[in-house]
C-alpha cells in the first residue's frame, strides 16, 4: 500500500465519518491539509467580550460571539401552553437578545444564567427591527474545575474563532483541529529557501501552529504574514508561468498599411482623440507589432471611449490583411456594439457594397438567435475574409465559425467570460492572435496583478470632452415617500425637456420568476422587511398607470425575444420610447446620449461596482445627468452606507476598492465572488499591495530561471494542489 502524505490523509479517517461529512459538505473541507488551512477568522482574548456593536454588519451571516448573561427570562403564551426564553448578552457596552423556544427553553435556562460567560453561536437576524441570534449553540466558558476540558481548551488567553457553520460550531472544530495538528510537521513547505530566510519568514510548520495555537498576538502576527507571502507567491508563479508560456507562443505582427482604412477612419472622425486614447493606442499598437501574441487588459472609467481605442485597433489588425473578432456578453450588446461601430465607421464598414468607401471592410454580427440565411451568409464572410470585423457573442466560439486569418481578438466585459471562451476563440487563428481584454468598471491595481496578471495593463483615465456629470442621490422610499414621488416628478420634467429616462429593477417579474417571488413573499410574511425585489413587468405597469402616465413606457429584459430586444433598443435611440424599464441587460456598452435620467428601484440589491456602470448609462450626451437610488433600508444599514458611497463619488477606481472591500476577498481565482472556501484565506487583495507586488517580483524570477520549477518539488506540489491544473489553465477572471 502507498504510503498517503501527511496532509493528504481524508479527514474520516481521523475524525470519523460524522464529523468528517459536516466538514465535507458544509466547509469544502476534505484532507488534512484542508483542515490545518482553515483559518481561524479572529481571536477571542480569555476574559475578553466580544464586540456586539458590529453585529448590524452580518445580518444573515452565521456568528461567534463571547459575551455575559445580563438576564434571562421565561415568556409563556397561547395561554401558557407556548414557552419563549429571552436571554439578554452584553459586552459591557452593547447588548443582544437570544431567543430560545418551545421544549429547547429548559436546558439553557438553567446553563445561561445572569453573570455566565459563554461563547454564542448562531445567524444574526432582524426581529422587531432589533438584532437577535434564535436558538444560538453555545458553549460556557467555565470555571468549575470539574469541567477540564473547557479549561484546557480555554486556558490559552487567546481563543480562536473558526469559520462555523451551523451544523459545526467554532469550538468543535477547534477539538477537530487538535486531532489534526500533529500533521503540521510534515507539511512541504512551498517557499524557495533563499526567499523564505531572505525575507525572514518562519517555516511552514511553524505558521501552522502558530496560527491555530498562538500564545500571544505576536504568533498570529508571525504566521499571518508567512501565510500570506505562501497564497501571494503561489498564485503568482500561477500567473508568471502562464505569461512565460504565452510569450513562448509565435504570432503573426500585425503592422497598419499607411494610407488604408485606420487613416482614412482618422481622417474622418468629428473630434479628436484624448491624449490618453492617443497613448493607449500606441501601446496596443506596440503590442500588435510584435512576433509574440499581445495579452492586454484596457481598463477605464465608465465612458472613457474604451470602444473608439478598441476599434481603432481592430482597424489596424485589418488594414495589415487581418480579421478581428469581437466578444461580447450578451446579445444586446452585440447588437448595439454592432450598430455604433457600423455607424462610427459610415461608408468605411460598406465593404463590397454599392457606396462602400475605396479601404472599405464589411462589418457583420454574429450571435445565436440569428435566422439561418442570415447566419450562413456571416460565416461565409468570416472563411472567405471579406468581414474584416466580426461582432458576436458566444456563437462565435462555436467549432463551425471558421476564419480567412483571425489576428485580434477583442473580448468585452472580461469577468462574463472564464478563459476557457477566450483560448476557444483564439485557437481559431492559423497561430494565436493577438488578445485586447476591455473591463467596463476600473479594477485596483492588485487586483489587476491577480486577477489579470497573465495580462499587460493599460488605463484609461480621461473622459471625452463634452461628457456631461452625472448627479446622483439616495432615495430612502421608506423612511420618506414623498422623496420618491418628487424622484417620479423628476423623470416626468426630464422627459417634458425632450430627454429620456430608464428605471431600473432587479427582477423580470414573469412566470419564470414566480419560485423566487414565492419564497420572497413567503419570507415577506415572516418579516416584512423582506418583500420580493421589484420587478420590470409590475414596475411598468404601476408607472404607466400612476406617476408617470401619459408617458411612453416600454421594457426590456433578457427573457424577451431578441427581434423584440432589438425592436425596442431601436426605438429608444430613435427617442421613440421615453421611458425604458429595464433589468440589467442595460448595464454596459447601452449608448443613448439623449437619456438623462435613471432611477434604479431596490438598489440595494446591486453591487457598488454594478451600480457605476448603470450610472455610466445616463449624461454621455450634452445635458447632465441624473441618477436616483431608491432603497427601502434603514439608515444605519451596511447597504445604505453602500449607496452613500456611490453617490458621493464619480470615481470608478475609488468605488471599486470600496466594492471589493464589502465583498471581501472572495474568491479570487474562482467563480464564486465571495464562496465559502476562499483561495485566498490570509491575503487581503487591497490591503496587502505590497507583499502582492513583491510576490509578483519574485515569481517572474523564480519562472524564468526555471520555468518548469524543477529545482522546487513542494512549490510544484502547492501550485496543484491550489489550482488544480486545469484552474491554472483557466484562472476564472472573477
Amino acid at each position: 500500500m502507498e504510503h498517503v502524505p501527511a496532509l493528504d490523509e481524508p479527514l474520516k479517517k481521523t475524525l470519523g465519518p460524522a464529523t468528517a461529512k459536516v466538514l465535507a459538505e458544509q466547509l469544502g473541507l476534505h484532507t488534512t491539509g484542508d483542515l490545518l488551512h482553515h483559518y481561524p477568522r479572529r481571536y477571542a482574548e480569555r476574559g475578553e467580550l466580544t464586540s456586539l456593536a458590529g453585529l448590524s454588519d452580518q445580518l444573515e451571516e452565521h456568528v461567534t460571539v463571547v459575551a455575559q448573561v445580563a438576564e434571562a427570562r421565561i415568556h409563556t403564551f397561547n395561554g401558557g401552553r407556548g414557552k419563549r426564553l429571552e436571554v439578554t448578552i452584553t459586552d459591557g457596552a452593547g447588548r443582544l437578545q437570544l431567543v430560545f423556544f418551545g421544549a429547547g427553553v429548559h436546558k439553557p435556562h438553567k446553563d445561561l444564567l445572569p453573570g455566565t460567560r459563554a461563547m454564542f453561536a448562531g445567524k444574526v437576524s432582524l426581529f422587531n427591527r432589533k438584532l437577535q441570534l434564535a436558538h444560538p449553540a453555545y458553549e460556557p466558558l467555565g470555571t468549575d474545575a470539574s469541567d477540564t476540558d473547557a479549561v484546557d481548551a480555554f486556558a490559552a488567553r487567546l481563543i480562536p474563532i473558526y469559520p462555523a457553520c451551523k451544523q459545526l460550531e467554532s469550538w468543535k472544530i477547534s477539538k477537530a483541529v487538535d486531532a489534526v495538528l500533529p500533521a503540521a510537521a510534515e507539511a512541504a513547505d512551498p517557499l524557495p529557501p533563499a526567499l523564505r530566510s531572505g525575507r525572514g519568514l518562519v517555516t511552514l510548520p511553524e505558521a501552522l501552529l502558530k496560527i491555530h495555537r498562538p500564545t500571544g498576538k505576536a504568533d498570529v502576527a508571525e504566521a499571518r504574514e508567512r501565510l500570506k507571502w505562501d497564497e501571494a507567491f503561489v498564485l503568482q508563479v500561477a500567473l508568471a508561468r502562464r505569461r512565460h508560456a504565452d510569450g513562448q507562443l509565435p504570432a503573426v505582427p500585425r503592422r497598419p498599411a499607411p494610407g488604408g482604412l485606420l487613416d482614412a477612419f482618422d481622417a474622418d472622425l468629428p473630434f479628436t482623440l484624448t491624449e490618453g486614447q492617443r497613448n493607449v493606442s500606441r501601446e496596443i499598437f506596440d503590442g500588435l507589432a510584435a512576433s509574440h501574441p499581445m495579452h492586454r487588459l484596457l481598463q477605464g472609467e465608465v465612458g472613457s471611449g474604451k470602444t473608439m481605442v478598441a476599434l481603432r485597433a481592430m482597424l489596424a489588425v485589418v488594414d495589415a490583411g487581418g480579421q478581428a473578432a469581437m466578444l461580447a456578453p450578451t446579445e444586446v450588446l452585440a447588437q448595439q456594439h454592432h450598430r455604433s461601430i457600423t455607424e462610427m465607421m459610415g461608408e468605411l464598414a460598406q465593404g463590397g457594397m454599392l457606396g462602400g468607401a475605396e479601404h472599405a471592410t464589411k462589418v457583420v454580427l454574429l450571435t445565436g438567435s440569428m435566422g439561418t440565411p442570415a447566419r450562413r451568409q456571416a460565416l461565409l464572410d468570416l472563411v472567405t475574409g471579406e468581414a474584416g470585423i466580426v461582432i458576436g457573442t458566444h456563437a462565435l466560439i462555436e467549432d463551425k465559425v471558421q476564419f480567412h486569418d483571425l489576428g485580434l481578438v477583442v473580448v468585452d466585459e472580461q469577468h462574463r467570460f472564464g478563459v476557457e471562451q477566450r483560448d476557444a476563440l483564439r485557437s481559431k487563428g492559423k497561430q494565436p492572435p493577438h488578445l485586447l481584454v476591455m473591463t467596463a468598471t476600473p479594477i485596483p491595481r492588485t487586483v489587476a496583478m491577480t486577477v489579470f496578471g497573465d495580462l499587460e495593463t493599460s488605463v484609461l483615465d480621461q473622459l471625452p470632452a463634452g461628457r456631461s456629470p452625472i448627479a446622483t442621490h439616495v432615495v430612502p422610499a421608506k423612511d420618506k415617500p414623498h422623496f420618491l414621488t418628487r424622484a417620479w416628478e423628476r423623470v416626468r420634467e426630464e422627459v417634458e425637456n425632450g430627454h429620456q429616462a430608464y428605471v431600473v429593477c432587479p427582477r423580470i417579474g414573469d412566470g419564470e420568476d414566480e419560485p423566487k417571488k414565492k419564497a420572497a413573499a413567503k419570507a415577506a410574511e415572516e418579516d416584512p422587511d423582506k418583500r420580493p425585489p421589484l420587478a420590470v413587468l409590475e414596475t411598468a405597469d404601476r408607472l404607466r398607470a400612476g406617476p408617470l402616465a401619459g408617458l411612453e413606457v416600454a421594457v426590456l429584459h433578457g427573457r424577451m425575444d431578441p427581434a423584440d430586444k432589438d425592436e425596442v433598443m431601436r426605438r429608444f435611440a430613435a427617442g421613440e420610447i421615453q421611458v425604458l424599464v429595464a433589468t440589467t441587460v442595460i448595464e454596459v456598452g447601452v449608448n443613448v446620449p439623449n437619456s438623462t435620467a435613471m432611477v434604479i428601484m431596490d438598489a440595494d440589491r446591486f453591487g457598488v461596482s454594478q451600480l457605476h456602470q448603470l450610472r455610466g448609462r445616463v449624461g454621455r450626451g450634452t445635458a447632465p445627468g441624473l441618477c436616483l437610488l431608491v432603497s427601502e433600508m434603514p439608515e444605519a444599514s451596511p447597504a445604505r452606507a453602500r449607496l452613500a458611497a456611490v453617490a458621493a463619488t464619480l470615481d470608478g477606481f475609488e468605488l471599486s476598492r470600496i466594492d471589493l472591500e464589502q465583498r471581501r476577498e472572495g474568491d479570487v481565482l474562482g467563480q464564486a465572488q465571495s464562496g465559502v472556501r476562499s483561495s485566498l484565506r490570509v491575503l487581503a487583495v487591497i490591503e496587502d499591495e505590497e507583499v502582492i507586488a513583491q510576490a509578483r517580483q519574485e515569481a517572474t524570477r523564480v519562472v524564468a530561471e526555471d520555468p518548469d520549477l524543477e529545482a522546487l518539488p513542494a512549490l510544484r506540489t502547492a501550485l496543484d494542489a491550489l489550482l488544480d491544473t486545469e484552474r491554472e489553465q483557466y484562472l476564472e477572471k472573477g
